[in-house]
């Protein structure tokens, strides 16, 4: 059978033996994140637009305006987050196997003390270590001591894509939503559209990550919700005063 059918002896099919958990991890957070930002954001932003002029050119501008802007700085933002934690890698990997080279035989000890620790007996822990630094001391010793898969760091450039993306496919929701409805019904409309997205986007988060579906949907939609209302009455204020 190939390596695909059994990924590994003893891997549970929903545990994270075999992809990466930090890469998981990393494009869940910059999806879900990009997604929500993009659909609050903009959302909120043509919103407050429409509820100061039923006028489509301020819309449109506003909307194009906070989905541009609003991709550039996501992926910015995410390249610099995961570039730090790629570098911090960077790094305690090549401390790592500078020790190995220098100093081979504490390594070693050092290994088999943190298999000791985990429950092993000295002479078994002793072996574990021996047969895991034959076969790859670098990634048996940041695999036990730093949790590093030294061939699934972190990617800066897949997160800022990852993250643009999302926030773009987002944002696109409220977006149409706001300018392709009927002047008379385009701010309900997009309130709803909003809020179902965001059911979705919540509910896919927490079942990827595992958590209990409702509260984390909960905490999106209320959120979203009120950045909605939020931005919409300020919008409307200055529409009936006349400041804009």
């Amino acid at each position: 059978m190939s390596e695909t059918e059994f990924p590994g002896v003893g891997a549970h099919p929903h545990e994270p033996h075999v992809e990466g958990l930090a890469g998981r991890l990393n494009w869940l957070r910059a999806g879900v994140l990009g997604a929500n930002d993009g659909i609050v954001s903009v959302a909120a932003i043509v919103v407050g637009v429409a509820g100061a002029t039923s006028s489509v050119a301020p819309i449109l501008t506003a909307g194009i305006a906070g989905l541009v802007g609003g991709a550039i700085s996501m992926a910015l933002g995410e390249y610099v987050s995961v570039s730090s934690q790629s570098d911090s890698q960077k790094s305690l990997i090549a401390k790592e196997r500078r020790e190995l080279h220098e100093m081979p035989e504490e390594e070693l000890a050092e290994l088999a003390g943190i298999y000791e620790q985990r429950g092993l007996t000295s002479e078994t822990a002793r072996q574990v270590a021996k047969e895991l630094t034959a076969h790859d001391a670098l990634a048996a010793h940041l695999s036990a001591e730093l949790n590093i898969d030294p061939d699934d760091l972190v990617s800066p450039w897949q997160a800022a894509g990852a993250s643009a993306l999302a926030f773009t496919v987002g944002a696109l929701l409220p977006f149409l939503s706001i300018l392709l409805f009927p002047a008379e019904i385009r701010v309900a409309a997009t309130f709803a559209v909003v809020i179902l997205a965001l059911i979705l986007t919540g509910s896919v988060s927490a079942w990827i990550g595992g958590a209990r579906i409702w509260r984390a949907t909960l905490r999106v939609v209320i959120g979203g919700a009120l950045a909605l209302a939020a931005t919409f009455a300020i919008g409307s204020l200055l529409g009936t005063t006349g400041v804009v």
